[in-house]
């Protein structure tokens, strides 16, 4: 049974979660297991909930209970489900909601490295990449290019950030993922080295001499390869490029020296896809 509860006062506490709190009170480090995170739109918050992702409550345009978000409401039990006109909810949240439905949803407990990684032949490791959107853009590629798993390192920006999530379109619910290391003295060593131990081969992705070129045969007939990409600008640290089993490059032409990491990383998981 919906719990609809028309706002009338906007300093309410339990709108915090949409409209006061920052990304970091969100996380709650100190008490991860109270953590939550926000998605938006009926279809990503339907991905979140298929993937067995805990509701807490819901706000939306009053329009949207008996249209778009009619569905996810009756899968969210008895949450409360806020409401106002537009108007006013972007006026409480500082912006115009993507269609209208954002659901306040908990924080997943994270697996570690070695139980997401057994069985599997690819993974991609992102190595400090701050940007949101280019780490929804990311788990977006991995999902539909057929990457069994995401590694980020303790510098990495939160995948469970509201714009990571969007940008992701929902792909962060469906490509198992973690954090490899706690600090950032974890990586790159023992970092690389627990990936060397569950039997990959690691390939950075770096435009420096002694790169091979992304269809190297020795790369694509690797049987366990993680895929190793850095941040915009500074790339791979030299720590990492020099203990990686590979360095690989994707040819350029026009003079252009480098993609996007995102569009790097797309061309990379297509490239180097599990072997037949």
């Amino acid at each position: 049974m919906s719990n609809i509860i028309e706002i009338d006062d906007f300093s309410s506490p339990a709108l915090d979660v949409f409209a006061r709190l920052t990304e970091t009170e969100l996380r709650n480090r100190l008490e991860p297991e109270k953590g939550v995170f926000i998605a938006e739109s009926p279809k990503v918050i339907g991905l979140a909930l298929d993937a067995g992702y805990e509701p807490v409550s819901l706000l939306m345009e009053r329009k949207k209970i008996e249209g778009q978000a009619r569905g996810v409401i009756s899968r969210c039990g008895d949450v409360p489900v806020y409401t106002a006109d537009d108007d006013l909810l972007a006026g409480l949240t500082g912006y115009r909601l993507s269609r209208g439905v954002l659901c306040a949803m908990r924080r997943p407990r994270l697996s570690g490295v070695e139980e997401i990684c057994a069985g599997v032949r690819r993974v991609v490791v992102l190595e400090n990449i701050t940007d949101s959107t280019n780490v929804g853009a990311i788990f977006r590629s991995a999902a539909a290019l057929n990457i069994d798993a995401v590694l980020l390192t303790p510098l990495c920006c939160d995948p469970l950030c509201r714009r990571s999530v969007r940008v992701s379109m929902g792909a962060v619910f469906r490509t198992p993922w973690t954090r490899i290391g706690s600090g950032s003295s974890e990586w790159p060593w023992p970092g690389m080295e627990r990936l060397k131990k569950l039997g990959f081969k690691t390939v950075g992705l770096a435009p420096d001499n002694a790169s091979v070129n992304i269809d190297d045969p020795r790369l694509m007939a690797e049987e366990k390869l993680a895929i190793i990409l850095g941040t915009e600008g500074k790339g791979l640290s030299p720590r990492t490029i020099a203990d990686c089993d590979y360095t690989a490059r994707i040819p350029m032409s026009h003079r252009v020296d480098s993609l996007n990491v995102a569009a790097a990383g797309a061309i990379a998981f297509w490239q180097l896809r599990k072997p037949e």
